[in-house]
């Protein structure tokens, strides 16, 4: 169930590792991915949340990366033949993801709401790195998890979020 949105998890969590760099070398570059994906992913899963949701977007995609590229100052250099994955960006997904990434207590309620979703069907995920960061997480992150560096692309899609956990924890109760 979940790979029908591997593209967009894959390409939106590129999106913000490229537009938020680490501090540099392998393993922070590579613990600055984790995170992203797994922000992306939870994102991913609570914008498309059944199998129709995944599969109509699989089928349409998800819109690109044009606005956040302006919002990043990252507007008009980049080929579009060279990057066509960009295509594959979730302007929506990235949003939340940064949202999600600069608020651990909003990244937990969101892993909540998606724990029994049709996407964790068969699956264990833990999302620590996304929930409780350590401090190598935090230092790899550092710009990706900065409110303020994300401001512009997490106030894009915030409201709508923050509605949707509300809404979610309002069902459960």
């Amino acid at each position: 169930m979940s790979t029908s949105l591997s593209s967009v998890i894959a390409a939106t969590a590129q999106w913000l590792v490229r537009a938020y760099p680490g501090p540099g070398g392998t393993f922070s570059a590579t613990l600055a991915e984790v995170q992203a994906r797994q922000a992306t992913t939870v994102a991913a899963w609570l914008r498309y949340p059944t199998a129709l949701d995944a599969a109509l977007v699989d089928m349409l995609g998800p819109g690109g990366s044009d606005r956040l590229d302006w919002l990043a100052g990252a507007e008009g250099q980049h080929p579009s033949e060279e990057h066509a994955w960009r295509t594959w960006v979730d302007e929506v997904v990235a949003s939340w993801a940064a949202c999600l990434l600069a608020d651990p207590e909003l990244a937990t309620a969101a892993v909540a709401a998606v724990a029994n979703s049709e996407h964790m069907i068969g699956l264990y995920c833990d999302f620590l790195r996304l929930t409780t960061p350590d401090d190598r997480d935090r230092y790899a992150a550092i710009l990706l998890r900065h409110p303020d560096l994300t401001g512009p692309v997490a106030d894009l899609h915030r409201t709508q979020l923050l509605e949707l956990l509300d809404n979610g924890a309002a069902e459960a109760a």
